[in-house]
């Protein structure tokens, strides 16, 4: 059983050694993490599951960015990690469903990652084929999320990090 809480400031090197476990060495060399260079995460976003032993099962971070030239406000979500000893037992699901509940609550619209289509279709996600990844990034991986009915029309171009 885990309990999902915002991801406090003490909780940082718990969740950068959960990720280092779940990615491979390299990982802050992908383009995403030049989008979070310099930029604050959206904190009331963060999450983490904790077990009855309060030690980090899982995390979840989103970042603000930008799209296009004009600029439109979005959410990057990512990155993701649980445990390897946990994975499938449902809290990487859990964390995703409460974290796009609360960006639903905070205001956001529109949601983009870098991430596997088939496990991101059930939480509503789609491919896009408007959006530009900085690269390299395979564009096959490009998804996108509308927390609000239509607010990715009219939106076009490349993704970058907030000012």
């Amino acid at each position: 059983m885990y309990e999902i809480k915002q991801e406090k400031k003490e909780d940082w090197w718990d969740v950068e050694s959960l990720l280092d476990l779940s990615f491979a060495p390299g990982r802050e060399a992908l383009s995403s993490y030049r989008l979070r260079d310099g930029v604050s995460p959206v904190s009331e976003l963060c999450l983490v599951a904790r077990d009855i032993n309060g030690i980090i099962g899982g995390s979840i971070r989103f970042w603000p960015i930008q799209i296009g030239s004009d600029k439109v406000r979005a959410l990057l979500l990512g990155p993701i990690a649980v445990h390897p000893t946990i994975q499938g037992e449902g809290v990487g699901g859990e964390l995703i469903r409460s974290s796009l509940d609360l960006a639903k609550k905070s205001g956001w619209t529109r949601i983009v990652l870098i991430g596997d289509e088939i496990y991101y279709t059930k939480f509503g996600f789609k491919k896009s084929t408007f959006l530009k990844f900085p690269p390299p990034t395979n564009p096959n991986r490009l998804l996108y999320l509308e927390l609000k009915s239509d607010s990715f029309n009219g939106v076009i171009g490349e993704i970058q990090r907030a000012e």
